[in-house]
């Protein structure tokens, strides 16, 4: 058991992921178009693969093109920029609306390779209000 929390942690600290204002939320307005957007490295393991893989998926399958889903690679320009342009230092899955911005990055690590259905009905709970 002690292993597996170990290796757990062990995990996430090499993908140092950074979520200065997890699960943050601002004010809600409804109407306001929603983007969901994913800042990674160049370099990734295999759960930050998948953190981007089943959040684009799921917004895809709960959405459509409804809700965009967009992933900067951060040693990129551009992608420096719209970071920030939205105050993200690192690793970050971040849903925004307007002025509304959360910050769903540690469910995305926890839940991404071991219940991608959670992660994907966490995003749904998240997203449904704005729209």
């Amino acid at each position: 058991m002690f292993f597996l929390f170990f290796v757990a942690i062990s995990l996430n600290i090499s993908c140092s992921a950074q979520t200065d204002k997890n699960n943050e939320i601002t004010e809600v307005k409804q109407g306001d178009n929603v983007e969901v957007y994913y800042f990674h490295s160049t370099r990734r393991c295999e759960t930050c693969k998948a953190v981007e893989d089943v959040s684009k998926t799921s917004i895809a399958e709960l959405y459509g093109e409804t809700v965009s889903f967009t992933g900067y690679n951060l040693d990129e320009p551009e992608a420096a920029k719209k970071a920030e342009e939205l105050e993200v230092s690192g690793q970050t899955l971040l849903i925004v609306s307007g002025d509304t911005k959360i910050n769903i990055t540690n469910d995305g690590f926890m839940y991404a390779r071991s219940n991608p259905e959670k992660l994907k009905q966490i995003i749904k709970g998240k997203i449904d209000p704005l729209i």
